[in-house]
């Protein structure tokens, strides 16, 4: 019988074998920080939507368009999944997003993926960097685990609903990613949060590479300390993106990211 110490050996070998050669390919700093209030082209604009505290919102997002989701009113966190509008079977996939791109860290130049291997949203602008891969979004009990005298709306019952109105179930919903969720993961592999990582005036900039269904959640994080259930609201424009040049920092930054674009030109819907 093989030693287990062995496979774990060579399992580990491996794994530090790839990541060498995927960061290797990577660039050795992403593009600093978007600046707070960098505009927008007007005549770009599609539509521009406030997402109450505690409330959600679904898009529909053609590729080439984008979201901006901005902090207009204050620190908030906000959740997002996604589904290929052509075949909501491809949906988001958090984990690959973190795995094949050799981080947690999502920040301007990142991309998010599907469980299709293909890239669904491309950070193309983000004044923040302070975003959540790992913890995911609230729910009843953490809510009531965290707030006296509720119940309060949380993320996964936003979900849901969003889910069900789009004719989707509960076993279509993917795990979210957290946006403006300043999350970090200390030595001993705890999670902590730094309030700091965000302020009023942030926003992220998310350009659809494929045609999308995509929802959005405001509601607090289950780490997010306060005591009080306080999300403020949040506003989220639509707008046509500027084209990707040949060499988009999104588009090559990673070995990755390069064959997650090869996967959207090859498949048909």
């Amino acid at each position: 019988m093989t030693d287990t110490a062995s496979i774990i050996a060579e399992n580990r070998r491996r794994y530090e074998e790839l990541k060498a050669q995927g960061q290797g390919h990577a660039p050795l700093a992403l593009p600093p920080p978007s600046v707070r209030g960098l505009p927008l082209d007007e005549s770009a604009i599609l539509h521009t939507e406030t997402i109450p505290g505690g409330w959600y919102c679904t898009f529909e997002l053609n590729a080439g368009e984008a979201l901006r989701i901005g902090l207009d009113h204050g620190p908030s966190s906000v959740a997002l999944v996604a589904w290929n509008a052509a075949e909501t079977s491809e949906r988001l996939n958090y984990a690959d997003t973190v795995k094949v791109q050799w981080t947690a860290a999502l920040q301007r130049g990142r991309v998010l993926f599907s469980d299709m291997g293909r890239v669904m949203l491309s950070l193309i602008e983000d004044s923040c960097g302070a975003h959540d891969t790992l913890v995911g979004g609230s729910n009843a009990a953490s809510n009531a685990a965290r707030y006296a005298g509720g119940p309060y709306r949380n993320t996964r019952d936003n979900l849901v609903l969003a889910a069900l109105k789009a004719g989707l179930d509960r076993r279509d919903i993917p795990a979210c990613v957290s946006f403006f969720a300043p999350v970090s993961v200390g030595a001993e592999g705890r999670f902590s949060w730094n309030e700091a990582g965000r302020r009023a005036g942030d926003f992220v900039d998310l350009r659809a590479e494929l045609d999308l269904l995509v929802t959005l959640s405001n509601c607090p994080h289950p780490l997010d300390p306060n005591p009080d259930y306080a999300p403020n609201p949040v506003v989220v424009t639509r707008f046509r993106a500027p084209v990707a040049a040949a060499d988009d920092l999104c588009r090559t930054a990673t070995i990755e990211a390069v064959r997650g674009f090869e996967n959207n030109a090859a498949i048909g819907f």
